[in-house]
């Protein structure tokens, strides 16, 4: 396997470029500031020289030069502070828009997308790589540059001060720095093992919070609590080794560079005495030597920062890179208001992460305008995945799928989501208030909307008793919230975006007998003069839909009403049996209670003698 040159390890941060270029004026700036601040950087020795020289030695002058220092030392204030200024800037800048082109790309992907690729991933992309990007683009590349110009300045005047003394600072630089670099690379591994341990702890403790109530529920707050100690006491010992490492190093590099600085300073002294250099100019070696070794000690650990930061980005570039396999149409046609309604021809699908498991096959359904369907059918028939399509998360591989004459892959899937209407039997609740929660289903509606469609979805009773209301916060997940209001919060947001068509997946399944009476009936009202679709396990829900689906294994197997299919669909009639005929040998059971008591009484009898005594 061949390496990768030095420069070819920082290749990616070209893809920076387009996320620089619109700042060009202010990285032109910086650039200005930089060799203003540089250029006074290297001035400096020359000042202290003609000061020791002229000023102390010749007495000429004192405070003319005394005053051109202080200039020089302003001067070099001011445009290190612009530079400064200027970069983070940029950083900021640049890496919130990269935030920006990240998010906006991710949040546009299919569903299919995230079949193969976590959210924390995505996530710790969102944060921890851009913020290696950030320390690049607003500290370590101007960092880089300004070093490498006194670097490169350093070794010149060196060389036209002393040409003797840079051979010897040279090999003595070498010796230095060489060390320096090797001890360096240990401490940042360290630095980064101490931040993975931290991390390692931080997601255990999230994970832990999360699920709370189970580690209660099961008495292992105990185990967890040793758990985390564990993570936590292994961080400390990570961290430990690196305030070691770069206690060490600090000595290493104190006394290496001051040993360096003695040992030139003596071999100017001797040549000052013997006549070969002025005192000036010995001052001047001295302060190019400092200024020079810390130059190379800083672009070696810039260089470091721009590797790290060469990976991030390419695995930023690599998000950015990968595209949807849902997108928009170049040119989108528009959705009739009117039309046959929804019609799939010949649909079949299998889930990318499935391709040779059809979860849907040959599909042929006409909904009609304003009908009223239900889809039946065990677990894995193909119910949801039948509304995925329908909201295009995924397009069929084959066959077509059309709304009022319109094949939905040539709309925009943006149009076609704004006249679809969703509850999902997992609902989904954001972490603000009740208000903005329902509001979510049409940003622009009003308070009063809102509440309407609370009250149509029998929510507004329980909101009501939140202790701020409408705008009372209900958490992470609406933790706050029980499952059945949880629902009907989803309920509300979908009835406020009165869409032309509603898709319910399994919208009743969390509520009680009571609030389930109350939604279905808000259902109802919200289902008239529009075309819904329903999925439903409890089969009881859907006896009234105009026409109920029955699939089974990606197929469609029977169709009709109720009534109809209790005498044509065995699958259909089995579904049923299991769930009308469990409440008839409820009510039986309650009816021949009289009959049954002898054989309870042996039951509770064999129960009891199992127990131990």
């Amino acid at each position: 396997m061949i390496k990768p040159t030095l420069l070819q390890r920082l290749t990616p941060l070209s893809g920076l470029l387009p996320f620089m270029r619109p700042y060009r004026g202010r990285f032109v700036l910086a650039a200005i500031a930089l060799l203003v601040a540089a250029g006074a950087t290297l001035l400096l020795p020359v000042a202290f020289r003609y000061l020791i020289d002229h000023a102390f030695v010749q007495r000429q002058a004192v405070d003319g030069y005394f005053l051109a220092l202080f200039a020089l030392a302003a001067l070099l204030a001011i445009f290190t502070a612009l530079r400064f200024y200027l970069v983070s800037w940029l950083g900021e800048r640049v890496t919130a828009d990269l935030r920006s082109a990240v998010y906006r790309h991710v949040i546009a992907m299919s569903p299919e997308y995230f079949e193969t690729l976590q959210t924390g991933e995505v996530l710790s992309r969102l944060t921890t790589d851009t913020t290696l990007v950030q320390t690049v683009v607003g500290t370590s590349l101007s960092m880089g540059l300004r070093n490498v110009l006194l670097m490169l300045g350093g070794l010149v005047m060196l060389a036209v001060t002393s040409p003797s003394l840079t051979g010897y600072i040279l090999i003595t630089l070498a010796v230095v720095v060489l060390p320096i670099l090797v001890f360096g690379r240990r401490v940042r591994a360290l630095s980064r093992a101490s931040q993975d341990r931290i991390a390692d702890s931080s997601a255990m403790a999230g994970e832990t919070l999360n699920a709370v109530q189970t580690v209660q529920a099961f008495a292992q707050e105990g185990c967890e609590v040793g758990r985390f100690e564990a993570s936590v006491e292994t961080s400390f010992g990570t961290a430990l080794a690196r305030i070691r490492a770069r206690s060490q190093l600090t000595a290493i590099v104190i006394l290496l560079i001051f040993g360096a600085i003695v040992f030139v300073l003596w071999l100017g002294a001797h040549a000052v005495l013997a006549g070969q250099m002025s005192s000036g100019q010995l001052a001047q070696f001295i302060l190019y030597a400092v200024v020079t070794a810390g130059a190379i000690g800083a672009v070696a650990e810039v260089w470091g920062d721009l590797q790290r930061a060469a990976g991030a980005t390419e695995r930023l570039l690599t998000l950015l890179s990968h595209h949807s396999p849902v997108t928009p149409p170049l040119q989108p046609q528009s959705l009739p208001i009117t039309g046959d309604g929804i019609r799939l021809s010949g649909v079949g699908f299998a889930y990318p992460s499935r391709p040779n498991s059809r979860s849907l096959d040959g599909i042929e359904l006409h909904v009609h305008p304003g009908e009223q369907v239900a889809l039946v059918g065990p677990s894995g028939a193909g119910k949801t995945t039948l509304f995925q399509l329908l909201l295009r998360f995924y397009d069929p591989q084959v066959g077509r799928i059309t709304l009022n004459g319109v094949d939905i892959a040539t709309l925009d899937p943006a149009v076609l989501r704004r006249h679809i209407g969703i509850v999902l039997q997992d609902t989904v609740i954001f972490a603000t208030s009740a208000l903005e929660n329902i509001r979510y289903g049409r940003p622009e509606a009003s308070d009063e909307e809102v509440m309407a469609a609370a009250r149509a979805a029998a929510a507004h009773d329980f909101i009501e008793k939140l202790p701020q209301g409408y705008h009372s916060f209900l958490g992470e997940r609406g933790v706050r919230l029980s499952g059945g209001q949880r629902q009907r919060i989803a309920i509300a947001r979908a009835i406020l975006k009165n869409p032309p068509i509603l898709l319910l997946d399994e919208a009743t399944s969390a509520l009680d007998a009571e609030s389930e009476q109350l939604v279905q009936a808000a259902l109802e009202r919200a289902a008239a003069n529009r075309t819904t679709l329903v999925i439903a396990h409890r089969l009881a829900t859907v006896k009234q839909a105009d026409r109920i689906i029955v699939l089974d294994g990606g197929r469609i197997v029977a169709e009709g009403r109720h009534d109809e299919l209790l005498a044509s669909s065995p699958l259909y009639a089995r579904l049923a049996a299991l769930q009308f005929g469990a409440a008839a040998n409820l009510v039986a059971g309650a009816a021949g209670g009289d009959n049954r008591a002898s054989t309870e009484t042996e039951q509770d009898t064999a129960c009891r003698s199992a127990k131990p005594e």
